[in-house]
C-alpha cells in the first residue's frame, strides 16, 4: 500500500519545516518499514488525518484494530510517548505493546471520525473538561518534559520578532507577554499536561466514552491547558453578535467547574490565542490570524 501523507499534514509540516529537513520525503518508507516490523494489517491512511502525524489503521496480528503513528522528531513523539504511558489509558488512548521505534506510536484503535465536537457546544465542553481532568496528575520523575515557561519562553522570541514587523498587532503582543510574565511570577501546582487540547482532540471509544489523543505535553499549571478549550469554535464565536460576552461567559464556566482562577484561565487564554494569531499570520493564514487576533481581543 502506499502512504501518501494526506495534504493537510504536508501543508502544517511545511510551515515549520526547518531547511534540509527530509521527514516527509522519507515517510511513505519508514510506514512501510512500520508496518512490517509488526506486522500489521494496513486498512487506510486516515483523512485529513493531523497536521503533525501521519496516522494509519491497522490491524495488529491477532486481529486486534489499533492506529499506527508516525510523527517527525520536532514534533516531540517521544514526549508523546512517556506521556501516554504515564497516564495508562486514564482519559487519554492507550499505549499498545511492541517494538519500540523513535518516532512510531501504536494506540488503541478509537473512532477517529466522532469527536465531542459532534455533540451541541454545551455538551462537548462538558465532556471535553471532564475529560480534561483526568489528565492533570503528577508528571512522571522518569521523563523531563519541556515547562509551561521553556515552551512559552521560545513562543515570546518569536512573537516579538513578529510584532516588530507587523505594528499592528504590537499592542496584543505587549498585552500577552505581560500576561505571561505576571503568570509565571507566581505558578499554582505543576501537573502534566496535554498541552494541545481541544474538541477535536477528545475521540470516542469502547473502553470509555470519550478519551483524549495526540498531546503534547508540557508541565505547568492547569490554566494553560484549559486556555485552548476556551476558544474552541472560534469561527462561532466570531460570527455571533454574543461573541465576545459568550467568550467570557464560558472563561468564568470552565474556571468554576475545573477549580481554576478565572483570571489566570484568562490571561493563558490571551497568551495562547494571541500566540496562535501571529504564527498564522506569520506563515502567510492570514484569515485565521484574522479570527484568533479579534477573539484575543475580547479578552
Amino acid at each position: 500500500m502506499a502512504f501518501a501523507p494526506p495534504q493537510r499534514l504536508v501543508r502544517a509540516l511545511g510551515e515549520t519545516a526547518p531547511d534540509g529537513d527530509e521527514w516527509l520525503e522519507k515517510l511513505p518508507e519508514a510506514a512501510q518499514q512500520a508496518v512490517a516490523l509488526r506486522e500489521l494489517t494496513v486498512e487506510r491512511v486516515q483523512v485529513p488525518g493531523g497536521r503533525s502525524s501521519l496516522v494509519v489503521l491497522v490491524r495488529r496480528p491477532d486481529g486486534t484494530p489499533a492506529v499506527l503513528k508516525l510523527a517527525p522528531p520536532r514534533c516531540r513523539p517521544e514526549a508523546e510517548r512517556a506521556a501516554l504511558a504515564h497516564w495508562g489509558g486514564v482519559g487519554a488512548v492507550q499505549l499498545l505493546g511492541g517494538p519500540v521505534v523513535a518516532g512510531e506510536l501504536v494506540l488503541e484503535r478509537l473512532h477517529p471520525d466522532v469527536s465531542v465536537r459532534s455533540l451541541p457546544e454545551a455538551k462537548a465542553l462538558l465532556e471535553a473538561a471532564g475529560t480534561l481532568r483526568r489528565l492533570w496528575v503528577e508528571p512522571p520523575r522518569e521523563y523531563s518534559f519541556e515547562t509551561v515557561a521553556e515552551r512559552t519562553g521560545r513562543q515570546a522570541g518569536a512573537m516579538r520578532g513578529t510584532a516588530l514587523a507587523e505594528t499592528e498587532v504590537a499592542p496584543l503582543v505587549d498585552a500577552a507577554l505581560a500576561a505571561r510574565e505576571e503568570l509565571l511570577a507566581d505558578p499554582p501546582e505543576q501537573r502534566l499536561l496535554h498541552g494541545t487540547f481541544r474538541q477535536s482532540k477528545v475521540l470516542a471509544g469502547e473502553r470509555m466514552p470519550w478519551l483524549a489523543v495526540g498531546p503534547d505535553p508540557v508541565v505547568g499549571e492547569c490554566a494553560f491547558d484549559l486556555a485552548r478549550l476556551v476558544r474552541d469554535r472560534v469561527e462561532d464565536l466570531i460570527a455571533s453578535p454574543a461573541g465576545a460576552a459568550t467568550t467570557r461567559r464560558r472563561v468564568k464556566r470552565l474556571a468554576e467547574s475545573l477549580d481554576v482562577d478565572q483570571e489566570r484561565l484568562r490571561g493563558w487564554t490571551l497568551f495562547r490565542a494571541v500566540e496562535s494569531g501571529v504564527r498564522a499570520l506569520r506563515v502567510g493564514r492570514s484569515r485565521d490570524a484574522e479570527l484568533l487576533l479579534e477573539f484575543a481581543g475580547w479578552l
